[in-house]
C-alpha cells in the first residue's frame, strides 16, 4: 500500500507547489501592472493555485485504477 501512495503523494505535493507558486507569480504581476500594488490579486492567485492542486490530489487519490503512461500504437 505504501508503494501506491508514495508516488501519488510526491506527484500531489509537487503539483500543488507548482500551481501555488505559479498563481502567486501571476498575482504579483497583475498586482504590479494593473491593480496599483494591491494585495488581493496575490492572495487570489495563490488560492486558485492551491485549490487547483488540492482538486488534482483528490482526483488522483479517488481513482486508484488509473494507470499513468502513454499509449503504444501498433505499426
Amino acid at each position: 500500500m505504501a508503494d501506491e501512495y508514495g508516488p501519488k503523494w510526491d506527484r500531489c505535493l509537487a503539483d500543488t507547489v507548482v500551481k501555488t507558486v505559479t498563481g502567486l507569480g501571476v498575482g504579483v504581476m497583475l498586482s504590479v501592472l494593473f491593480f496599483k500594488r494591491r494585495t488581493w490579486p496575490v492572495s487570489f492567485g495563490s488560492g486558485l493555485g492551491l485549490g487547483m492542486g488540492y482538486a488534482n490530489c483528490q482526483h488522483d487519490f479517488r481513482s486508484p485504477f488509473l494507470i499513468h503512461g502513454r499509449t503504444v500504437k501498433d505499426q
